[in-house]
């Protein structure tokens, strides 16, 4: 995936919130005090659409956008994409961040390996 700007992340983050794609004009609004021109949230949107992060549907005049994948997938593939510039020691990577992460954290990282441990033993 894609580093998205601060525009890209903030227009991201109202598609993920929304309960329904949105127009342009609906994401605009959205992003409330800003002075953007409707022009540069639609610039926006066509990029995050051709970086995979969007898809749009044409809806009569107007197309509506929606993420195209979920948050926390985004997230995901950030972090592999992070890992991957760690170079050949992920583990040495991923370790240090296990030891960066608060208590509650870490057992829901625990939670979730060993829930895939046991799925994948025999």
């Amino acid at each position: 995936m894609p580093r998205l700007g601060e525009l890209e992340r903030s227009v991201m983050n109202v598609l993920w919130d929304a309960p329904a794609p949105l127009t342009v004009r609906e994401v605009l609004d959205a992003l409330g005090e800003r002075d953007l021109a409707y022009t540069t949230v639609m610039t926006v949107l066509d990029r995050l659409g051709t970086k995979q992060m969007v898809r749009r549907e044409r809806d009569g005049r107007a197309f509506h956008y929606a993420p195209a994948l979920t948050r926390d997938a985004a997230t995901s593939e950030l972090l592999h994409a992070a890992l991957d510039e760690a170079g050949t020691d992920r583990t040495a990577a991923l370790v240090h961040f296990a030891r960066t992460v608060d208590p509650d954290e870490a057992k829901a990282l625990r939670a979730a390996l060993d829930e895939i441990v046991a799925r994948e033993s025999p």
